[in-house]
């Protein structure tokens, strides 16, 4: 597989391949393997939350009532302080 990268990008590569001496080819490929478990890990957490949500284990708040709760609670904390 033939990856592209900006001219900026792949100076970044390089310069990190030359601080480390490692290989540019193996920091992108350690890079791209890391970046797609977190992808997988992400899309796993986020279909758990749905699953618990369409389940009804957990209930739906407004936006505007979450942010406000957190609002109300962060004063509170400056005030204890």
């Amino acid at each position: 597989m033939e990856v592209n990268l900006s001219p900026a990008l792949h100076a970044q590569v390089e310069e990190w391949a030359a601080k480390t001496g490692r290989n540019a080819g193996d920091l992108i490929t350690e890079a791209m393997a890391g970046y797609l478990e977190e992808i997988d890990r992400t899309r796993e957490m986020l279909n758990s939350r749905y699953d618990s949500v369409r389940n009804g284990d957990v209930s739906l708040i407004d936006g505007e009532e979450a942010f406000s709760q957190l609002k109300e609670r962060t004063e509170a904390q400056r005030r204890h302080t």
